[in-house]
């Protein structure tokens, strides 16, 4: 029986990277490592950052939220590109523009030129969000939410690895190898790229062909659905609160919790290690059981987390912590495949990319404020604040209608 059930799961992987899916699969895991990898370097070379150039931690929250709001204001002209020119066209031109631009950050000289190159990466990088998720969907129709969650687990290796990197290279050199030693990374990713996902993975048909008020009527009554907009108000909550913690993590480490540069790199990036894990687990029970069943207990493990984490002392006690933080990580791939697949074919890069814009772009103040509770001696309370975000999330799932989940 075992060996019955060996050979079956053995058929259902073929058959999930059979016809030329695996290679669409792993090109575009390679550049969602790269790019969300590289804008979680951020929070572990933000001291350095800090350091160089005289931020305090108001103006260093500002540089994230530059970061992160310019990748907000990126999602809709992602997703109408994708729709209108293809999805592998926009996969390849987003990875050649944050090479470029990332290029910029590394020989930056000054904090106005670093705020302006950081915003430009955040750009670039956006124009990948949209079209990863309508690509996996499409090539995978019946296992959307175990592929998007592969490729988010390849994501936090990124954000395992190249932090530490970062880090590593900071501490040993200059905190500018850092971001400059990925560049040709990029440009690889960018050929692997061209070369295995099709220009098109969608209809040829397109909502967004022309400009017209039917159109806006059309997309418009699209994203007054109910299931959109739950779902969207939720995402909005949580993303607020991965976006402030994971943007501030390594700095409460040190400066709260006594930690060294490297003991608080470290533990983050054991955050995202154990990310590779929760992300297709989680991804998983969304394929199963749906979103209302998946998404309450994995925010409700995140909520407890954040409140015992003020209380935490020592290493192991916080090394377990940042185990179970892990958690914020996984909401992801049961929310965005539910909001992929909520959209008619013909305007899903333009309706996800819309709501990814407006999350976002809520979503990038929260590192300024969140610094600016900081500085003012709240840096504990300020946790416990995100915490009460997740709560009002995890009510939220009540509304969110079953008709579309499976």
């Amino acid at each position: 029986m075992s060996r019955l059930g060996t050979k079956r799961r053995l058929a259902t992987v073929r058959g999930f990277l059979a016809d030329g899916r695996g290679g669409i699969l792993v090109a575009v895991a390679a550049g969602w490592f790269l790019s969300i990898g590289v804008r979680l370097a951020y929070p572990v070379l933000l001291p350095y950052l800090r350091e160089s150039y005289g931020l305090d931690l108001t103006t260093a929250g500002f540089l994230l939220t530059a970061l992160w709001l310019c990748y907000a204001l990126g999602q809709l002209p992602g997703g109408l590109l994708a729709d209108r020119f293809g999805e592998g066209n926009v996969l390849v031109a987003s990875t050649v523009i944050s090479a470029v631009t990332l290029g910029l950050v590394a020989v930056a000289g000054s904090a106005p030129v670093v705020y302006l190159a950081t915003a430009a990466f955040g750009f670039g990088t956006a124009l990948y969000g949209v079209a990863r998720f309508t690509t996996l969907s499409n090539i995978y129709p019946d296992n959307d939410g175990t592929a998007i969650g592969i490729t988010m687990a390849a994501g936090q290796v990124g954000n395992t690895v190249l932090p530490l990197a970062a880090g590593g290279i900071a501490s040993a050199f200059a905190w500018q190898y850092g971001f400059g030693l990925v560049v040709p990374a990029f440009v690889a990713v960018a050929i692997g790229l061209r070369l295995v996902v099709p220009a098109r993975t969608s209809s040829t048909t397109s909502a967004v062909d022309s400009v017209s008020l039917e159109t806006a009527r059309y997309v418009g009554s699209q994203l007054r659905r109910r299931e959109i907009v739950t779902v969207t108000a939720i995402q909005i909550l949580t993303y607020c609160a991965w976006q402030a913690f994971t943007g501030f993590y390594p700095t409460y480490l040190i400066e709260i919790k006594g930690f060294s540069e490297g003991v608080a790199t470290g533990l983050f990036s054991a955050f995202f290690a154990t990310g590779i894990v929760v992300q297709p687990l989680t991804g998983r029970l969304y394929d199963r059981f749906g979103i209302r069943t998946a998404l309450p207990p994995v925010l409700g493990v995140i909520v407890v987390s954040l409140v015992a984490l003020p209380f935490l002392e020592g290493f192991w006690p916080i090394a377990v912590g940042t185990v179970f933080l892990s958690s914020i990580l996984g909401y992801g791939t049961i929310t965005l495949p539910y909001m992929t697949t909520a959209f008619p074919s013909d305007m899903q890069g333009t309706g996800l990319g819309f709501l990814r814009t407006v999350y976002m772009t809520t979503g990038a103040a929260s590192p300024v404020l969140f610094g600016a509770l900081a500085d003012r001696g709240y840096f504990d309370e300020a946790y416990l604040v995100l915490a009460g975000l997740v709560v009002v999330a995890i009510a939220l799932t009540r509304w969110l209608p079953t008709l579309s989940e499976q």
